[in-house]
């Protein structure tokens, strides 16, 4: 479905676009520049040219570095001392531990009781501290950053943060370095901070693209409320992308973002995900997370719209259990 877009702010998209631009050479060469692959299995499945790219080979195993080191970069010195607060399930939580261990910032990640234990052992092993609440990850995100304003330190949001989107737009950067003809662009969405800089990339480089933003039928939140022209509250279902789960911050900057930027959206079952998962798997032998295959999922489930042409997947990050994915491919 096409989503409604209000007119964009030239002058926000032009500045969101220069701070990107600036993250793209700031953060060499600590952040990777991940390649772009072509793939053979999943060009012949749909009829389309598929590149994939590979954030699951960024540090910590996903995107999230990007945005999280630009942040961090960005902090005054007498706020990097003070420590940084976070909220997170799991890939945000890791990147800022990581970001805040090389550049010796505190990190505190405030998370959900129902966060894969996994991606909590990995934030503690970089050195951050973990406090678990039990709470919805919106209930959680939000008593994060009531603790940083009572703590007087910054509040990392994972999405709703200029200079974290700024951070994840150099995805967009080098999306366009690597194919500057690309016909279309799939990124799962949760808060929306990655499809937001992407697309403000995009846009600048490339104007003709489509953006598309690819949700879990089952945790739909962002795409519900650019539905209903403002951000709503819904009780979501469980999904195997738990990285893009959870509900949207009241004010959230990446609202109006994505209602200028996405040119469409679309929504994917379970076993949609779970099989582009296993499709990954078969043509590229990787190990990808449920976000990751709600991007490739949502391509394959438009690709009769895009036979014949260049479009890149966001394979946003690896990090998920052993056991949980091959449940899932199986």
């Amino acid at each position: 479905m096409d989503t409604a877009t209000m007119p964009a702010d030239a002058t926000n998209l032009s500045s969101l676009y220069q701070a990107i631009a600036d993250a793209h050479q700031a953060l060499r060469p600590e952040v990777n520049v991940t390649p772009l692959n072509f793939s053979v299995g999943l060009s012949a499945m749909t009829e389309c040219s598929v590149y994939l790219k590979c954030e699951h080979l960024q540090h910590t195993g996903s995107f999230k570095f990007r945005g999280a080191s630009n942040k961090l970069r960005l902090l005054p010195a007498e706020q990097r001392k003070l420590g940084v607060i976070t909220a997170s399930s799991g890939n945000h939580g890791q990147a800022l531990a990581l970001a805040g261990k090389v550049m010796g910032v505190p990190v505190t990640v405030y998370t959900s009781t129902s966060a894969s234990a996994y991606k909590l052992g990995a934030i503690r092993a970089l050195g951050a501290e973990v406090v678990s609440l039990d709470l919805d990850p919106l209930g959680v995100e939000l008593e994060a950053a009531r603790q940083a304003a009572l703590q007087g330190k910054p509040f990392v949001s994972p999405y709703n943060d200029l200079e974290v989107i700024a951070g994840q737009g150099t995805i967009g950067m080098e999306l366009f370095e690597q194919a500057p003809d690309l016909d279309a662009v799939f990124v799962a969405v949760g808060g929306g901070g990655m499809i937001s800089g992407i697309g403000a990339a995009l846009r600048a480089l490339n104007p003709g693209i489509e953006i598309i933003g690819c949700w879990p039928a089952n945790a739909p939140t962002l795409q519900r409320s650019l539905e209903a022209g403002q951000i709503i509250d819904m009780q979501e279902q469980d999904t195997i992308s738990d990285g893009t789960a959870g509900g949207v911050e009241p004010g959230c900057i990446t609202f109006p973002l994505c209602q200028t930027l996405l040119s469409r959206t679309v929504l994917v079952s379970e076993e949609e995900i779970k099989a582009a998962m296993r499709d990954v798997a078969n043509h590229e032998r990787w190990i990808i997370e449920g976000a990751a295959g709600v991007a490739v999922a949502g391509m394959q489930k438009m690709a009769k719209a895009y036979r014949g042409k260049r479009v890149a997947v966001v394979i946003c990050g690896r990090n998920i259990v052993l056991d949980k994915f091959l449940e899932a491919v199986q």
